[in-house]
């Protein structure tokens, strides 16, 4: 994490005593976040981050910024303070009221918490796990990214003992949704392919972009389908687009050409939405 962060109004030491135990969705994980890339300054895909915590936020009941304009200019004092000009940005919005221990310093109905780090170093491909029964796609919260991710980070936790880098999680049916942070593809001859939402998958950024702009579809997708097909591959955010080497206890084929070209091109989208996006930056 970087220097500073952002705590509603104010920039802040990473290392101060912002919060309270009395806010609820502290203690509860009643809150919802993102994870956003930053480029040359500039928060890529705003526009669908703040989209998408906007609706979580509703179907969990969390308050939240009336105006996209008013988190953005918070955010990018963040990063400027940070000069984290290429970096990874996480924002929190937190649920502060409700329920029997909420506390006396909870005066807003909300708090907005931000920070910043280097980007992480992936690597070149991915090693896969998998978890049966981990995604409940009928849950009417499925697909919301809420701010309890602690089952996600115990399997991702999990999975590096084991010398794995991800596992892909199953629903109720035995169906491919996602990984605990990333969605996955796979490319059948000229057809790229990724599980539906129905399948309890979250709505990931890259994914949507990767539907909208590059016409990818959604079908539904069992273990077999791994193997079946050509190239395997994974998106998130942080880690963009990056081929599934293997996939424990399955026998896939590795490709990657389909995967290389769809990256170079996601490259481009990222360089043109950055050059359309510029805003001047403020060094302190």
């Amino acid at each position: 994490m970087h220097r500073f962060l952002l705590h509603n109004d104010d920039i802040r030491g990473a290392g101060d005593r912002i919060v309270s135990p009395g806010q609820v969705g502290l203690l509860n994980g009643w809150g919802v976040f993102s994870t956003i890339r930053v480029y040359g300054g500039v928060m890529f895909a705003w526009d669908r981050h703040w989209a998408r915590m906007h609706r979580d936020a509703a179907r969990l009941r969390v308050p939240f910024p009336e105006k996209p304009e008013w988190l953005e200019e918070r955010l990018n004092r963040l990063i400027d303070a940070n000069q984290a000009w290429n970096s990874t940005l996480r924002v929190v919005v937190v649920r502060n009221r409700g329920g029997m221990w909420e506390g006396p310093a909870a005066t807003l109905d909300f708090d907005v918490v931000a920070f910043t780090a280097e980007v992480n170093l992936w690597g070149e491909s991915v090693r896969l796990g998998i978890v049966p029964d981990a995604r409940h796609a009928a849950n009417e919260f499925a697909g919301v990214k809420y701010l309890s991710w602690s089952q996600n980070l115990t399997w991702y936790e999990r999975a590096h003992q084991q010398g794995l880098d991800e596992v892909i999680l199953l629903n109720e049916r035995g169906e491919v949704s996602e990984l605990t942070s990333a969605n996955i593809f796979v490319v059948e001859g000229s057809r790229v392919w990724t599980p539906p939402l129905s399948s309890g998958c979250l709505p990931g950024v890259t994914r949507a972009i990767l539907i909208d702009e590059f016409k990818t579809g959604e079908k539904t997708l069992l273990l077999a389908d791994l193997e079946n097909a050509d190239e395997v591959f994974i998106t998130s955010t942080t880690r963009e687009i990056m081929p599934v080497m293997s996939i424990e206890g399955l026998k896939i084929r590795g490709g990657r050409t389909v995967t290389d070209r769809l990256q170079s091109a996601f490259s481009e989208y990222v360089d043109h939405y950055i050059s359309t996006h510029k805003r001047p930056v403020t060094v302190t």
